[in-house]
């Protein structure tokens, strides 16, 4: 009478552990290099990103459209009008001058037009003891997108006028400027007078740019998995063979 062993079949465990971890591995390198290139591309569109803002930064100033989107955000631009100094909102700022707040006040055109006009900082102590120019004035600066919500990780409070961001809908509706708003605002370019508050100029353009140093721990971790897989795979040859 024959006997079937019942122990498993030695080539048969070892030729299913080969194919799944060459399936494994190839996933793996597979991922991690397609995870290379998307920082890649992504590295290309952030230097073009930082170019093109760079050129719009530096760019003789333009007449204020009447909207606005993320192609032109920091645009130098430049509107005339009056401030409705009494509609001004006061948000929560850090600068290299330390905390305060940022003078955002609604600048009426010629053509009825409203735009918000961050005029800059003021230190908590000076919320209330700014300088609030009168008549017709001419102001240049960046264009900003608004930033809607809120920020410091709280979520602005019209109703007891706490901002916690510039969110150009929020303080427009707060103030009934809603209707003949535009869509952005204007970051006030530094005025003459260095002492003069609030202070302009503040603005910081700095756009993140790791993706170079993704890239290449992405790559390095493909190889690596290459390399282990390899190395995996020649010390099976003396197993098998005993």
């Amino acid at each position: 009478m024959t006997q079937t062993d019942p122990r498993p079949d030695p080539t048969g465990f070892r030729a299913g552990f080969a194919i799944g971890l060459t399936l494994i591995a190839a996933s793996l390198f597979i991922g991690l290099c397609a995870l290379g290139v998307w920082q890649v591309e992504r590295l290309a569109w952030k230097r073009d990103l930082i170019a093109r803002v760079d050129a719009r930064i530096h760019a003789a100033p333009i007449p204020a459209p009447g909207h606005a989107d993320r192609d032109d955000e920091y645009r130098r631009i430049t509107v005339s009008g009056h401030f409705l100094h009494d509609k001004a909102a006061l948000t929560q700022a850090s600068t290299v001058r330390g905390p305060g707040y940022w003078v955002m006040t609604p600048l009426r055109r010629d053509d009825g037009v409203i735009l918000l006009v961050n005029r800059g900082f003021v230190p908590p102590q000076a919320r209330t003891r700014y300088e609030r120019p009168q008549g017709r004035v001419s102001i240049t600066g960046l264009l900003r997108l608004t930033e809607p919500g809120g920020g410091f990780l709280r979520s602005n409070d019209p109703a007891a006028d706490r901002w916690h961001s510039r969110d150009v809908a929020a303080i427009a509706t707060s103030r009934h400027l809603d209707h003949v708003i535009a869509s952005y605002f204007i970051d006030a370019e530094a005025d003459a007078n260095a002492n003069a508050l609030p202070v302009g100029g503040l603005t910081v353009v700095h756009f993140p740019n790791n993706h170079l140093g993704y890239a290449i721990t992405w790559f390095v971790l493909a190889a690596m998995v290459a390399g282990a897989y390899i190395m995996v795979m020649r010390q099976r040859g003396p197993d098998d063979r005993a």
